[in-house]
């Protein structure tokens, strides 16, 4: 085992044994996320970031207790191997779901499919479970984002589209983020459009919180 993944094991040892959403555990589980960065599982796809994203929801919510999957246990695998496992997983199922929306599409059924008893357009969307709890830090950034007490998130703005701020889409883009091709289209920009915007100027401030919040 490498210095760096017996580092991990004892931040996530002393994230745990502090109560679930206190500062003192938030800090060390942004420590984890911060040096398990560089070690993640790559793949040059549209959905990487996406999948990533995931798998920090996942981390958050089940390396100290299990709360939608199984919590994870140093005995069996370092954190990166963990990480990795599910990153690969959810990569897996992005490109599967993919597939199948490129089939829908295909045979025209891309709304879903009408009920043989009323006739009714049924939207697969409505099926989907609900999403999980929202991780402490998470919350957080989203309250953060939402309350923007100085107003700064909204005034930073695409040109001529003030509508489509920092505020937007950070929020946009927490978990259960919404991909950049929606938003695009959604929004009448290219992807190349939104994202380099937000990587100028949103993910900046959104750093900058995180740092004033002792998570970075």
């Amino acid at each position: 085992m490498s210095e760096l993944d017996i580092q991990l094991r004892q931040l996530v040892k002393e994230a745990c044994s502090h109560p679930p959403g206190s500062p003192a555990r938030q800090r060390r589980l942004t420590q984890v996320i911060r040096l398990s960065s560089g070690k993640l599982w790559r793949e040059s796809v549209a959905y990487y970031q996406d999948a990533v994203q995931q798998t920090w929801v996942y981390f958050c919510q089940n390396v100290c207790e299990a709360k939608t999957g199984d919590r994870y246990d140093p005995d069996r695998s370092s954190v990166s191997t963990w990480l990795n496992a599910y990153l690969r997983r959810r990569l897996q199922d992005f490109y599967i779901d993919g597939q199948k929306q490129q089939a829908t599409r295909a045979t025209g059924l891309a709304r879903g499919s009408r009920s043989g008893e009323t006739g009714e357009v049924i939207d697969p969307i409505d099926n989907l479970a609900a999403q999980p709890d929202v991780p402490p830090i998470l919350q957080e950034v989203k309250t953060w984002a939402e309350l923007d007490v100085t107003g700064e998130l909204q005034r930073v703005h695409i040109e001529g589209y003030p509508r489509i701020n920092c505020q937007m889409l950070i929020l946009r883009r927490l978990p259960p983020e919404t991909g950049w091709k929606e938003l695009a289209a959604e929004l009448g920009l290219s992807v190349s459009t939104l994202s380099s915007f937000y990587q100028r100027q949103c993910l900046p401030r959104l750093r900058k919180f995180g740092q004033s919040e002792g998570y970075l």
